[in-house]
């Protein structure tokens, strides 16, 4: 009995310590949430400090705590247009803030819609007689085209700027199927449809690089056109009639290349950009280390600085990414998870109703649940507007198609009213291995789909017909909803892209203007006067947690400002990219999909970003950043 007593306490010592533990465990991350969120009590008066490490996009990812954890490294950021523009135009206005500071260092890139924005409302900033100050490493064309707004471009002696332009090469694989004995079937309608080009062909057909040419043309028109609006001095011709010759003359100085050419200002490392922002907007009086300035940062200024909610609702439901069956988001459209979305709210008494489209397309069968679910919302009366962003192509046109004025910006890819689907079989493949297929059917369609034997004529007379039937599901949803009869509807599909200006001269789209313009002219319809209504974005809600892990997984080297690395480490790097374009290439082509509306042509950054989503740190050193900024 003694033995069993000991036995007995020792057991519950061991119990109470865990129940201490755990305790203490819970009590450290309920604090360690707590501080982690932004307060508005660190808002300061000095500069509006805008770090832009990572991706400006139109709705921001959920990082998925497990794998972050798995992965130890810290999520690349993602910043939402909207609230930049948010955090711009409460600064205009705001005595407390002297200046605005955008550092670029890390900056991976936007859509052109999206830095557009951002750079018209540093235009309201600088009206309101408050500088705003860029600097970076290193400039690519994302980075030039939002910093060109500035009133001060500064750039390191190490660093420079590069301008290369919309383009670059697709990889093809249609030698490389057929030396695997791969049959890549493939089933489209649409001239202009070259989502399946990459798997039938070892180049670019003539129709997709009319279209190509088309899209990028204008994209290329559009990029110069702001710049130079933004910023007159910036001589874009000398960069890229000649570049070589350009960079020749400063002798391989890029850094002085970049000035003598109007596109900085200034030449300076961190600390002396950072003692002219102390000359403007105060020293920083918790640290005076050089480069440091009174500022305050963008996670606190939104949080100290949210909208009011006066009048009626009007929701906002977001499109962003490809559009894919099931619950996938926030970041992709998971065709489902919208769908709820958007059901749940036909109880909340909304005004109107504004659809943000910023994708690519994707499955069809998502893309008709979301343009089902908008419908039930439209049944009830209310208004219906889309607002397109820089991509609202094939599925994402699908769902554009019910609202009642559509609104999209010069920038904005849109059409690619076509479908397709592919299904690989493989028997070349087991031919070559010496695999035979034989057996006994009832009737033509027993066993089908046969992926090892291929299939019989019907099979494919069957899914052509299907694709076929879907196209024209898609022509008549268009025609209905433009307007057009379905003649004219087809010679506008056939899965050509359009750039938003063509698109309206054709009357795919009805009038220039951004969420905006789309939010006040759904207001309009619904008899809502300014200052009687505010927009609900409906399904937002950024994970509590996200902030939380991206301190515990950032590394003292992730916290540096420009982490020291040559053309070599990133080729290294770009290595990995490679490696996952080709992985994305390869699970459209073997994924388990339906039939797709999705545009090949639109310049997603996907491939890029889910590679950088992973990867621990980012190189900023210039030459280091060359290639990625020719990316």
């Amino acid at each position: 009995m003694n033995f069993a007593g000991k036995v007995w306490r020792l057991l519950v010592g061991i119990k109470d310590g865990m129940v201490l533990l755990f305790m203490l465990l819970f009590f450290a991350l309920l604090f360690a949430v707590l501080s982690s969120r932004p307060s508005p009590g660190q808002i300061r008066e000095g500069a509006l400090l805008i770090e832009l490490d990572g991706y400006v996009v139109e709705e921001s990812s959920r990082i998925d705590p497990l794998q972050a954890l798995l992965s130890q490294s810290a999520p690349v950021g993602e910043y939402q247009a909207r609230d930049l523009v948010r955090a711009l135009d409460a600064a205009a206005g705001d005595k407390r803030i002297k200046a605005v500071v955008f550092d670029l260092t890390r900056f991976l890139g936007g859509g052109q819609v999206h830095l557009q924005a951002i750079g018209e409302a540093v235009d309201r900033v600088r009206a309101a007689d408050k500088p705003v100050l860029a600097y970076a490493v290193g400039y690519g064309d994302d980075a030039m085209l939002l910093a060109a707004h500035a009133s001060e471009i500064w750039v390191d002696p190490m660093g420079g700027a590069v301008i290369a332009g919309p383009g670059g090469n697709n990889l093809y694989y249609g030698e490389l199927l057929k030396k695997l004995g791969v049959n890549a079937r493939v089933y489209r309608v649409g001239t202009y449809k070259s989502a399946v080009e990459p798997y039938t062909r070892d180049s670019m057909s003539e129709e997709s690089r009319e279209n190509y040419a088309a899209i990028y043309g204008a994209l290329w028109e559009e990029w110069q056109a702001n710049v130079k609006k933004a910023r007159p001095q910036a001589n874009i011709a000398l960069v890229t009639s000649d570049p070589a010759g350009w960079v020749a003359a400063s002798k391989g100085d890029l850094a002085k290349a970049a000035r003598a050419a109007g596109l900085v200002d200034r030449l300076g490392g961190w600390e002396e950009f950072g003692a002219r922002v102390a000359e403007l907007a105060g020293e920083d009086p918790w640290n005076g280390e050089p480069g440091n300035f009174a500022a305050t940062e963008l996670a606190p200024w939104l949080a100290g600085t949210a909208p009011g909610t006066p009048g009626k609702p009007i929701g906002v439901i977001t499109i962003a990414g490809e559009i894919v069956d099931g619950d996938a988001g926030p970041g992709t459209a998971g065709g489902t998870r919208i769908a709820d979305l958007l059901d749940e709210a036909l109880d909340r008494e909304l005004a109107a109703l504004v659809v943000r489209v910023d994708s690519p397309g994707g499955s069809t069968f998502a893309s008709e649940e979301i343009r089902r679910a908008v419908l039930r919302h439209k049944a009830k009366g209310i208004p219906v507007a889309v607002s397109m962003s820089n991509l609202a192509a094939s599925g994402g046109y699908w769902v554009a198609s019910a609202g009642d004025r559509i609104f999209a910006q010069p920038e904005t890819i849109t059409g690619s009213i076509g479908v397709f689907a592919i299904l690989p079989t493989f028997e070349g493949t087991a031919a070559k291995v010496g695999i035979n297929s034989d057996g006994y059917r009832t009737t033509a369609l027993s066993g089908q789909p046969d992926l090892i034997a291929g299939f019989p004529p019907e099979v494919d007379a069957i899914l052509q017909a299907t694709t076929q039937n879907i196209y024209d599901r898609f022509l008549g949803i268009v025609a209905k909803s433009r307007g057009f009869d379905r003649e004219r509807a087809d010679t506008l599909a056939q899965g050509r892209v359009w750039d938003g200006g063509s698109a309206r001269q054709l009357g795919l789209v009805d009038q220039f203007g951004g969420l905006e313009e789309a939010l006040a002219w759904a207001a309009g319809k619904a008899g809502l006067k300014d200052g009687g209504w505010h927009p609900v974005y409906l399904g937002e809600g950024r994970n509590t947690y996200d902030s939380l892990i991206r301190q515990m997984l950032a590394s003292d080297a992730e916290q540096e400002r420009a982490p020291a690395a040559d053309m070599f480490a990133l080729s290294a790097q770009r290595h990995g990219e490679l490696a996952a374009r080709i992985a994305g290439d390869l699970n459209r082509i073997s994924a388990r999909r339906g039939v797709q509306a999705y545009c090949l042509e639109c310049p997603v950054q996907s491939t890029a970003k889910d590679t950088a989503r992973t990867r621990g740190g980012e190189t900023a050193g210039f030459v280091a950043r060359l290639i990625d900024l020719l990316r």
